[in-house]
């Protein structure tokens, strides 16, 4: 008797980041959904620090790796995951088309991070799309910043 092969779901990533009302050195957060057959699985808009050490490059891989590490812990490692986001840097370096060009970036360790997550995925793919592509991610990563009352001056709220 033959096993029949199971279709594991493709798996879709949205992530964007945010940081006001300055950058570097304002409150970074992002915005991460995670959709299975076009449906919402996870959701998640969070802070991930105020001042010294944040940017919005930290908060764009900080929303990468919210959606991977969600994944691992909900056994979703070996589904075909596309991931996407509009910062192009992040987007080229997890795709291994942009090197990191300076080590002391506040985002590297997030970069760090997020590499190492990558190894755990069967088949893990990062696409950048443009901005107005990414609106619901976009809206999500401000959220967070609109309840903590943070005043925007870089991006439209």
């Amino acid at each position: 008797m033959r096993k029949k092969k199971i279709k594991k779901a493709k798996i879709e990533v949205w992530y964007d980041g945010a940081c006001e009302p300055k950058n570097p050195g304002g409150t970074a957060s992002y915005g991460v959904i995670i959709k299975s057959e076009g449906k919402v699985i996870f959701e998640e808009s969070k802070i991930v620090g105020t001042g010294n050490g944040m940017s919005n490059n930290v908060a764009e891989y900080s929303g990468a790796i919210s959606g991977m590490e969600w994944m691992i812990a909900n056994g979703l490692k070996d589904h075909p995951i596309l991931v996407r986001g509009d910062n192009k840097m992040s987007v080229e370096q997890m795709s291994g088309n942009w090197k990191v060009r300076t080590w002391d970036g506040l985002y590297v360790p997030y970069w760090r991070k997020a590499k190492e997550l990558v190894k755990q995925f069967t088949h893990i793919e990062f696409r950048w799309i443009s901005r107005e592509q990414n609106g619901e991610a976009d809206e999500i990563s401000k959220q967070a910043l609109r309840e903590s009352g943070i005043k925007f001056k870089i991006q439209p709220e």
